[in-house]
């Protein structure tokens, strides 16, 4: 086991917490980390702070490039690995050098989908420069750079979270936007109809202007020509209409690929018992994921597997936040394909809607809009499979009366569903920085900051932390 040489191609979320995971396991010098980006790992999900001007570039580093050197990972930045060799166990990079390896795992992410817009992309290839792509930290910058051109209007193109996301940050920044979204209601994977027309009448009442149920379909001079006649004149369109399994290398190995990279318990593919996928580029029991904590749980699996210990992945339970200014949206696994009896409480004119999905008295999913003051606690019992009493789903959606404390935490409820932290350990932390050093809580969706927060100016007597303490590393 000592001698075994560890590949990971790819620099992303999952790749990160992988390392992370090999390092604690004494395997650190025998990995080699080929990174495309010419970034260290980064949190990808705070990128619209950074577009919002709520972080810096530089805090969404999730370790720097001397972290990985101290522990004898050897990390390549502007690394693009071109082909696996299975034969000889040899990965080539773009240059024709190649790397050897007993293990090589796939952590390749998902690439964007280029919706099918015409005059989006001029004859030579590129990119209308009115048209920016939103998923990199070269993405960001590049769309920084075109507000020193003070664009008055911006479309975004995709009504899912990252869409929303990127509507707040411009809009907070004075510039007029609207979406265009080909469902009939915004976040259509996540949520219902319902609870999309609430978001609908929250936009509009931030100053965005939603289009639903249409499609873009030409980029001339006049603007962005939509189907239903509409015509949006624009001088920014932002395209953020989802991704698909980064699978290419994959396929060249011949390795069975589905919508990802097919892979058993172990996060081995399924035709080669050296060859690993975890993240958005894997498919395990015909599912994949777009979403940081089942990539970072998979992370946590397979650093067992390759430590030589039993270990298995069997799906994980999803929690995903929106991080937007004045935006609240939380969504627990799938609440549109669940089975079971719905508790639903909604207020359009204040912009709340709120709903679970019951089944055998266990939360099995559910989404929250607009008021996310009990979201620890649901959280809590939707990550236990908590036995609810018969009332107490109801009670859950109800807001908190406004003159009665918020129920403290109890030390063992999940804070950070990304990286799977209790409120226990929160407490347990000095500052915020330690809190991100030791736990790896906030590094993730960013979901559980004002929680962290809260915690940590919430200490026993004597061991409160000042203001400055608690302001977010990297924010402004």
């Amino acid at each position: 086991m000592s001698e075994k040489r560890i590949v990971v191609i790819g620099g992303g979320m999952a790749a990160a917490r992988l390392v992370e995971g090999l390092v604690a396991r004494g395997l650190g010098p025998q990995t080699t980390v080929l990174a495309e980006e010419q970034h260290a790992p980064y949190n990808r999900i705070l990128l619209s702070a950074v577009l919002e001007g709520t972080h810096r570039p530089g805090a969404l580093a999730l370790r720097e490039k001397q972290w990985y050197a101290d522990r004898g990972v050897d990390l390549r930045l502007n690394s693009l690995v071109v082909d696996i060799h299975r034969d000889t166990k040899t990965v080539e990079l773009a240059d024709r050098t190649t790397v050897p390896y007993d293990a090589v795992v796939l952590a390749t992410g998902a690439i964007p989908t280029l919706p099918p817009i015409r005059g989006v992309v001029r004859m030579d290839g590129s990119l209308d420069p009115r048209v920016q792509a939103f998923r990199s930290l070269d993405d960001c910058a590049r769309l920084l750079d075109t507000l020193h051109d003070h664009p008055r209007s911006a479309v975004i193109v995709g009504g899912g979270l990252l869409g929303l996301q990127v509507a707040r940050a411009l809009a907070v920044r004075g510039i007029e936007t609207e979406i265009v979204e080909g469902h009939d209601h915004l976040l259509s994977s996540q949520v219902d109809a319902s609870a999309g027309k609430v978001l609908k009448r929250s936009m509009a009442k931030l100053g965005t202007q939603v289009y639903l149920g249409a499609r873009a379909t030409r980029l001339t001079d006049e603007g962005l020509k939509l189907d239903n006649g509409y015509t949006l004149e624009t001088d920014l369109v932002v395209l953020t209409a989802g991704g698909r399994p980064r699978a290419n290398l994959a396929r060249r190995a011949e390795l069975t690929v589905n919508r990802g990279i097919v892979v058993d318990d172990q996060l081995r593919s399924i035709d080669d018992p050296d060859v690993y996928a975890i993240g958005d580029c894997a498919e395990h029991d015909g599912n994949v994921t777009g979403f940081v904590s089942p990539a970072w749980e998979q992370a946590g699996v397979l650093a067992d597997v390759l430590a030589g210990k039993d270990a298995s992945y069997q799906g994980h339970r999803v929690v995903a936040r929106l991080r937007a200014t004045d935006l609240d949206v939380c969504v627990l696994g799938s609440p549109e394909d669940e089975a079971g009896e719905v508790v639903e409480i909604a207020n359009p004119i204040k912009g709340t809607h709120r709903k679970l999905v019951v089944r055998d008295g266990r939360i099995v999913a559910g989404a929250l809009v607009g008021d996310l003051s009990r979201v620890g606690l649901i959280t809590q019992a939707f990550d236990r499979q908590t036995v609810l009493g018969e009332h107490e789903a109801g009670q859950l959606l109800l807001p908190e009366p406004s003159r009665s404390p918020r129920p403290e935490l109890p030390d063992d409820a999940e804070v950070c569903a990304c990286a799977g932290v209790s409120a226990g350990r929160i407490r347990a932390c000095r500052s915020l920085e330690d809190v991100r050093e030791t736990t790896r809580a906030t590094t993730g969706c960013g979901g559980c900051a004002s929680t962290v927060r809260q915690l940590l100016a919430t200490r026993p007597s004597g061991s409160q932390l000042s203001a400055t303490q608690l302001s977010l590393e990297g924010t402004t």
